[in-house]
């Protein structure tokens, strides 16, 4: 039987971990290498890096930091940011990413996904889908959340599995920094649909949201950022109480 995994996210602007509501009002939450230490050391199972402004300020991944957190962790390590090319992927598996994470880039060129899975295997291609509700539907957004798609998001989840991607990182804009708990009800029906694993982000604010998410809506991981940034909660102690409630995590 799989893990589950618990996966800390560090959303980077600036060199500096960010964290905001609904994807804005952003707050400084630390040093991006500083804190991916401590997560490692605490039994985080994987760390996702998103460089949140590279697409709308039309630039790259930040390499060197990218290199640096790489350095300080011996657990799967995902990029995301400014990923628009093949090349780009690849320059990120050299800094040190074991999987990048593709959200703009694939909405825009849906190709990237097949290619790259292709080269580097599906296993290192993450695709990341940014959902909120708009007139009682889920539409898909761009560009850190600031751009709306005209892709729905139940269709748009299982178009990058077929095109080949390993795995979908979900984050519900609505449930962002909100603390009110996981979109159960999009998470459920995702992984009905699905195959592969689904990343759940977006809403969790008690040890209780990741029991909900992990046994009610039947997801391979949960990521969060602020619980973990402000020390509101370890990965230790939350680990500890998914075992005691019958969650298979690696302790």
């Amino acid at each position: 039987m799989v893990s589950k995994r618990i996966i800390p996210c560090l959303d980077v602007k600036e060199g500096r971990v960010v964290k905001g509501t609904n994807f804005v009002n952003l707050r400084d939450a630390g040093s991006a290498i500083e804190l991916a230490e401590r997560y490692y050391h605490e039994g985080a199972d994987e760390l996702v890096f998103l460089d949140i402004t590279a697409s709308i300020e039309k630039r790259k991944t930040l390499l060197e930091l990218v290199e640096k957190v790489a350095e300080v962790i011996r657990i799967p390590f995902t990029v995301g940011g400014g990923i628009s090319e093949l090349k780009d992927i690849e320059a990120l598996l050299r800094s040190g990413a074991d999987k990048v994470s593709l959200n703009t880039s694939i909405v825009k060129n849906p190709e990237i996904i097949t290619n790259a899975s292709k080269q580097f295997g599906s296993q290192a291609i993450v695709a990341a889908i940014d959902v909120k509700r708009v007139s009682n539907e889920f539409k898909i957004f761009i560009k850190g959340g600031s751009e709306e798609t005209e892709l729905e998001g139940f269709s748009w989840c299982k178009k990058a599995e077929e095109l080949g991607a390993g795995e979908i990182l979900l984050t519900s804009m609505d449930k962002d920094g909100t603390k009110s708990g996981f979109d159960l009800e999009f998470l459920s029906k995702l992984t009905d649909m699905v195959s592969i694993p689904v990343i759940a982000s977006g809403g969790a604010g008690t040890m209780d949201d990741f029991y909900d998410a992990f046994h009610n809506a039947n997801v391979d991981a949960c990521l969060a950022a602020s619980l973990f940034h402000y020390n509101e909660l370890t990965i230790n102690e939350l680990k500890e109480y998914l075992n005691n409630k019958g969650i298979n995590v690696r302790l």
